[in-house]
């Protein structure tokens, strides 16, 4: 079976956070609200932090059974045996990344607004895409932006799993999965949260259709 079956639902990506206590923290909290998937991302922290908060992400997301991806770093995914690596445009090939990692990982692709992208990677490989920026985003106010009808075109042309990511809330989310979304990726609307448990429950609520649930068999 293809190991990206289980990206699907609320897709957490970590803030910047040099606090490794408070990150898991707020990541406890967000899984405790039932997302199911983790990305770890942090674009500041140096190499050993780096290596310290995977892993004790890696541990973290086995208590709760779901998926741990590692952003950008095939090598690092690979050193604390995470369930894949998440690359954009600039990080690698799925070819570097498979030979790393070895072909039961879960490889995502972003492809920005760009159904060419996806097409391609998904032919060299990826087990899965993402697309955004569907709204503003306060991580890449610059992001390319994406738009409704591209997802439902990739919808209909691509049989892996589809990401949605950029500026997502609990308040702006549901045209996203109606429109093909098998996971939502949200950073600040969820640890930026006053309620982190109750802002991932209501996002992951949105994913209780019959598509949904059909399309997790």
């Amino acid at each position: 079976m293809n190991p990206a079956y289980a990206i699907k639902g609320v897709y957490a990506i970590t803030p910047d956070c040099a606090d490794t206590t408070d990150l898991l923290h707020r990541v406890r909290l967000a899984l405790t609200g039932e997302v199911r998937v983790l990305q770890y991302r942090n674009k500041s922290a140096n190499t050993t932090q780096r290596l310290e908060q995977a892993h004790a992400l890696r541990k973290l997301t086995r208590e709760f059974a779901i998926p741990f991806i590692v952003n950008d770093d095939a090598q690092l995914a690979a050193q604390v045996d995470a369930d894949g690596v998440h690359l954009g445009v600039a990080d690698g090939s799925v070819d570097t990344a498979r030979a790393t990692l070895g072909r039961h990982k879960i490889i995502g692709i972003s492809c920005y607004n760009r159904l060419s992208l996806a097409q391609d990677a998904v032919h060299a490989g990826a087990d899965y895409v993402a697309f955004g920026a569907f709204f503003p985003s306060t991580i890449k106010p610059n992001a390319e932006v994406a738009d409704i009808k591209l997802l439902q075109q990739a919808r209909a042309e691509l049989s892996v799993p589809l990401v949605a990511i950029g500026g997502i809330t609990p308040h702006n989310a549901a045209s996203l999965v109606h429109a093909g979304a098998d996971a939502l990726a949200v950073i600040s609307a969820l640890f930026g949260a006053k309620d982190i448990i109750a802002t991932a429950k209501k996002l992951s609520t949105l994913f209780n259709s019959s598509r949904f649930e059909n399309n997790k068999n």
